[in-house]
């Protein structure tokens, strides 16, 4: 629970409140009106803030790269050196055979900079990533050093190189390769080499090469077992089935098995980790030597959570070095990290204090206190058991643990370590939930320095050393702001761009932000409020809600325009006013903030976004016969329900992609929030709206795409069947051919559609 402002947030929010737009001292009459042309990605003119694309970092050497030049900058003093240009880069290309395939290689001219990268921080190599090979130049000499062929016969996707060991590995349909060479020949229904578990527990791949780049990691899914999902194709002149792999809540998931590929010898072993049904292998790392592979194993429930130890020889289980258990659920985001100056150590992250802080580990300590578990499902069940609750439902069976930060905030990454100084470098969120700032940590004792200034939001790269970041930050009133940061002292050594103003010369609304307490009548939320710029407070002016209210998103943090949307300041500059607030169940406020929600989702956010409308009510320039509501996805999924839970309240509301029925959702995310159907019917009826279909009083557009693979269109679908034998009568929308949101050119219309509805009704 948020006690007081800081004071770094405090003289954000007064700094917006005396300069509550970016635009306030232009002339009105030299200003024009956005349209969503402007303001929506997709657009023809879309105004996006200036930005230093693909910088990077070799060694301690800052790269700027350009589409015909490539530069240098000495993060000492900034001064920017010509390491090369795309003119000498491919003359060189042009008159390379490739030695292992003997072809010529003009396909595979640069056409820019900006996808090139310098992995090798000690060589003065860069990758240039070809259409169907890697090369490595030497960008000194100007001349060509190896290429590593991919895909030669087909397109591979998901391409994971490892500069250590020089092999490259990616996926062909439903396989793995790696140097060319298929490693897996799986039947349709088994996938190799791609990420798992529906992306959840901060799985986004599924190779996972070792330190040294000698062994490869990877997953095997089998989803035979899973239904077919069908999806439509309506490109083909008679429409066919495209079917999805997609295990509802309650329902058969897919199982998932753990391989070790050896490169040298061309052999696979698979972790022996037992029956893989209904147990989800996450987080996978390695041991710096090559010899273990460590992963987070979390059972179906989501509520038991262990950190194992293999074999990479054997694939045999070494022992079970950590566990943790709550009553509500765990998630697990983040890999172990050892630290670089000590093999024998490593960085856990936990919530087990509410908030997720860094842990640190003695693997020589963890290994003397572990057993060697049985591998049968009976055991391994048995073992799980053994762990007793304690207080609060938390419970972490443990050993040899020293605890590196702490408090009321969460570290949301690790950036890196600075060796020297042994200090890792992380991002969180300690002066504010809506920050997001950058510090160092004393690894022998745990002391926390900030390395920024202290406001905004701040994206960090480190380099190889941990001496220098680049900190590409924005804050309310600064839309980008680039340099290069010490991390000794924290002052900027080298200052690389000041971004303008995107919408200079636009006429834009101002943007407040405030807090109230949320329906538990203790805890503080955040909100923002956008306010037409002419607005006058003799006047009364209809409010349009956005709300997404969901885990893992926030939708107010402390960056430029405190992340309001295009469609938010086109809407406010129509005369509307625009509110967000992110009520308990979103992110970045810690464990008991978010799993509030557990088992009835949808029902705690919206108490707190009704605590929103009273506020608003209370506004003497808000007309409150004239309420609408509009989200995506979770906020699809909030939208209708507040439009059929509070019907006198909501005139109008336009949901996007929303869940209407859990049981309809994918296992992992719906399990982890909802348990399943068979466990928690009350909670799933609770939340199920088409029972409330007969309450729909206003008018609500159902926007739905039909290759949706993430909320199936059974959802919608669904929904207005309930409608129908309701005798209620929301509108629909389809967009072919996109999945869960619409992209592309397509989103302006979209926009456009969204808006005519708002304006048509309210």
């Amino acid at each position: 629970m948020i006690k007081k402002l800081t004071r770094g947030l405090l003289a954000t929010i007064l700094a917006a409140a005396l300069y509550p737009t970016n635009i306030m001292a232009q002339d009105q009459q030299s200003l024009t009106m956005p349209t969503l042309e402007d303001l929506i990605p997709g657009g023809e003119t879309y105004r996006y803030t200036e930005n230093l694309y693909g910088l990077q970092w070799w060694g301690d050497q800052c790269i700027k790269p350009e589409i015909d030049s490539l530069f240098a900058i000495n993060p000492k003093n900034g001064r920017e050196t010509l390491l090369t240009t795309r003119a000498k880069v491919n003359e060189v290309l042009r008159s390379l055979i490739t030695p292992t395939a003997g072809e010529a290689q003009g396909k595979d001219e640069v056409m820019h900079f900006y996808n090139t990268e310098f992995p090798w921080p000690d060589k003065p190599h860069m990758l240039i990533k070809g259409a169907k090979r890697y090369i490595v130049y030497d960008f000194e000499k100007n001349e060509f050093v190896i290429a590593y062929p991919q895909a030669a016969k087909e397109r591979g996707a998901n391409i994971d190189f490892s500069p250590e060991g020089g092999h490259i590995a990616y996926t062909v349909k439903n396989n793995l390769y790696v140097d060319n060479k298929k490693v897996t020949n799986e039947p349709e229904g088994i996938v190799c080499g791609q990420s798992v578990h529906r992306n959840e527990f901060g799985i986004t791949k599924g190779t996972f090469w070792s330190p040294k780049g000698n062994l490869l990691a990877f997953y095997r899914m089998n989803e035979s077992m899973v239904t077919p999902y069908p999806l439509v194709d309506i490109t083909q002149r008679i429409a066919v089935t495209d079917p999805i792999r997609y295990p509802m809540a309650g329902m058969l998931s897919h199982q998932v098995k753990v391989g070790i590929y050896n490169p040298a010898t061309g052999e696979t072993l698979y972790l022996d980790a037992g029956d893989p049904k209904d147990r989800y292998f996450t987080n996978i790392s390695w041991a710096p030597d090559e010899k273990s592979l460590f992963l987070i194993e979390v059972n179906r429930d989501q509520n038991h959570a262990k950190l194992c130890q293999y074999d990479a020889q054997t694939g045999k289980l070494l022992g079970v070095l950590l566990e943790e258990r709550h009553e509500k659920y765990v998630e697990p985001q983040q890999p172990i990290v050892f630290l670089p100056w000590d093999d024998n150590q490593f960085i856990y992250q936990s919530q087990r204090d509410g908030y997720n802080h860094l842990y640190l580990y003695d693997l020589a300590k963890l290994s003397a206190a572990r057993q060697p578990q049985p591998l049968d499902a009976e055991a391994i069940e048995k073992m799980w058991s053994t762990v007793k609750k304690v207080g609060n439902g938390k419970n972490v069976k443990e050993a040899a643990g020293i605890q590196l930060t702490s408090g009321e905030w969460l570290v949301q990454s690790i950036l890196g370590f600075n060796t020297k100084k042994k200090e890792v470098i992380i991002a969180a969120t300690k002066e504010s939930p809506l920050q997001s700032n950058i510090y160092k940590v004393r690894v022998k004792d745990g002391k926390l320095t900030p390395i920024d200034n202290g406001q905004g939001v701040h994206n960090a790269q480190l380099s190889a050393s941990g001496t220098y970041v680049i900190d590409n930050w924005s804050s309310p009133q600064v839309p980008r702001s680039i340099g290069i940061l010490s991390t000794a002292n924290g002052k900027e050594t080298a200052h690389l761009l000041t971004a303008e103003d995107p919408f200079k010369g636009l006429v834009m609304p101002t943007v407040e932000t405030g807090t109230l307490k949320a329906a538990d009548g203790k805890t503080d939320l955040y909100w923002r409020m956008l306010k037409p710029r002419d607005f006058d407070p003799t006047k009364k002016y209809p409010v349009i809600v956005y709300v997404y209210g969901g885990p893992h998103a926030q939708m107010i943090t402390a960056n430029w325009m405190y992340t309001a949307r295009g469609w938010d300041l086109y809407m406010a500059n129509k005369g509307y006013i625009m509110f967000t607030l992110d009520n308990r169940g979103s992110s970045n406020r810690g464990l008991e903030f978010e799993n509030c929600t557990f088992r009835h989702l949808g029902i705690e956010e919206g108490k707190d976004q009704v605590k929103g409308i009273e506020y608003l009510k209370s506004l003497p320039y808000v007309d409150s016969s004239r309420i609408g509501v509009h989200g995506w996805s979770f906020g699809g999924h909030m939208t209708t329900a507040l439009m059929l839970r509070y019907p006198d309240i909501f005139k109008v509301g336009v949901a996007g992609g929303p869940v209407i029925d859990w049981k309809y959702y994918e296992v992992m995310y719906g399990e982890r929030y909802m348990d399943t159907p068979q466990d928690n019917p009350e909670g799933y009826k609770q939340c199920d709206l088409k029972q409330y279909a007969g309450n729909l009083k206003g008018h609500l557009l159902i926007i739905h795409d039909d290759h949706d693979d993430t909320c199936v269109p059974q959802h919608t679908l669904s929904f207005i069947k309930a409608c129908v034998d309701a005798r209620t009568y929301p509108d629909l929308f389809i967009y072919p051919c996109h999945k869960h949101n619409v992209l592309g050119r397509d989103r302006v219309h979209l926009h456009e559609k969204i808006t005519r509805y708002f304006e048509d009704y309210l």
